[in-house]
């Protein structure tokens, strides 16, 4: 019964995704059709871009199964599925234009193709997102159930079990728990408890569930081979929940490599096309923002040369991505020789080392508007965390459990750390919380309201020194 469900609803998303992908190229042609002012050369005969129709619908089936988005997703999260449903889209995209001009001496529009590519993406996810909320209803209703047995009785074993309990529109129904020895538990009723684990293939036998997740904690890692074994012959579906999760601090994704499963720990969330579209992001707004704040820029960077014998601009040693360093950019704010080998360290309050109009510029942050460069250059990012001196770094890394984490990503020039007031001479840990609570939920949506805060808030701040 599982397993039909299964296919139908694997039948169910593959056909809406190929009648969506058809029928918005189509609109696309409409679209382009019912504005020429766009344009001025006259689009050819429907035809001629309905005939490619087959091909959309071929090409968007095949990517789409060949990057896994119809792989069994019942465990996996909305958000996570509708990524890789538009990163598809987007592979799909490239490979359907480089094709298109290779198969008419006609060259289609490229409007038609803009209009395909946000039109393709905004119904792709609204079917997706409708037709998961149609699942969740129906499996709430106790359709599409598929029946689990949980071995193990650790902290992993029970955050499954209240996962699956508290969601219940994933349809994923616990049976009940094996335990090492059969007994109960404190945290679950003893009436869940269906056996030992010397029993676990009677269990699975009597039982018949979808899946058996395997989620035993640390002191029952010496019971794993056994269990296995006993579970080498089932038909149900066996997974394996290994208790890293305190280990785990930005993330956790398993690799494939060559049939050697391969568990990657705190690897940075933002991947190849998250970076490139972070990076869009970061050049694109860095070059604005100098090119708007230009005439800013010079007045202050002639008021800090007149004000105070030295350089109008300062360099200094910083720790980005992957723990290299690079020279990042400010106004100078402090005298030429605030930086001897007896006064290295943060600015405090009424530090005597500043200049007066390096007090205003770095209580107003206009000292870190060069940092604009090192984002356009891409030495940083707009959003992340704070870059630190590495000879602070070695010291915190030592004191602050998780602190070299920070280096997963770019450093930013504010940050969520920033904009909830952990900046200047404030609590390293909380700031350090605030990054990598940053880093495990980051997003564009997330970078753009984090710029947004900046601006709301302002830039001053009563512990910038």
């Amino acid at each position: 019964m599982a397993t039909r469900y299964r296919t139908i609803v694997n039948l169910l998303f593959r056909t809406t995704d190929v009648f969506v992908v058809g029928a918005a190229w189509i609109l696309s042609y409409w679209l382009r059709n019912a504005s020429p002012r766009w344009g001025a050369r006259e689009l050819p005969p429907f035809k001629s871009y309905a005939a490619l129709v087959p091909l959309v619908i071929l090409l968007w089936a095949v990517v789409f199964t060949s990057v896994g988005v119809y792989q069994a997703g019942r465990m996996r999260g909305l958000k996570s599925e509708l990524w890789l449903l538009l990163k598809a889209h987007a592979t799909a995209l490239v490979s359907f234009i480089f094709l298109a001009y290779f198969i008419d001496d006609y060259k289609y529009s490229r409007l038609v193709f803009i209009y395909f590519a946000g039109l393709g993406a905004i119904v792709l996810v609204a079917f997706r997102v409708t037709l998961r909320a149609l699942l969740r209803v129906l499996r709430s209703r106790g359709f599409d159930i598929r029946r689990v047995i949980i071995v193990g009785a650790g902290p992993t074993a029970r955050t499954l079990l209240q996962h699956f309990e508290g969601f219940p529109e994933l349809g994923m129904a616990v049976v009940g728990l094996v335990t090492r020895d059969g007994n109960a538990v404190p945290w679950l009723p003893e009436r869940s408890i269906l056996g030992s684990f010397d029993r676990v293939q009677a269990i699975v036998e009597s039982v018949q569930p979808n899946d058996v997740l395997v989620a035993l904690a640390r002191d029952e890692h010496t019971d794993l081979n056994a269990v296995l074994d006993q579970l080498r012959d089932t038909t149900a579906s066996v997974r394996l929940i290994p208790d890293v999760s305190s280990h785990v601090a930005l993330g956790c994704h398993v690799d494939d490599f060559e049939g050697l499963p391969i568990i990657r720990l705190n690897d940075s969330p933002i991947d190849t096309w998250q970076a490139f579209a972070k990076r869009c992001l970061d050049a694109s707004l860095s070059a604005i923002a100098l090119v708007v704040l230009l005439p800013l820029l010079v007045l202050i960077g002639v008021l800090v040369k007149v004000t105070s014998p030295g350089p109008a601009l300062y360099s200094q040693e910083r720790m980005g991505l992957d723990g290299r360093t690079f020279r990042m950019l400010k106004f100078r704010s402090m005298r030429v020789d605030a930086e001897g080998p007896s006064s290295v360290g943060w600015t405090r309050k009424g530090d005597s080392r500043r200049t007066p109009l390096g007090t205003l510029l770095r209580r107003t942050s206009l000292d870190e508007l060069p940092q604009l460069w090192n984002v356009l250059v891409g030495h940083m990012s707009l959003v992340g965390p704070r870059p630190e001196r590495p000879v602070f770094v070695e010291q915190f890394r030592r004191e602050i459990p998780g602190y070299m984490l920070r280096h997963k990503v770019k450093a930013g020039i504010t940050g969520w750390a920033q904009v909830n007031g952990w900046r200047g001479d404030t609590s390293l840990t909380e700031r350090t919380a605030c990054d990598l609570y940053y880093i495990r939920n980051w997003s564009l949506d997330l970078d753009l309201k984090i710029l947004f805060l900046t601006l709301w808030k302002g830039f001053a701040n009563k512990n910038a020194y």
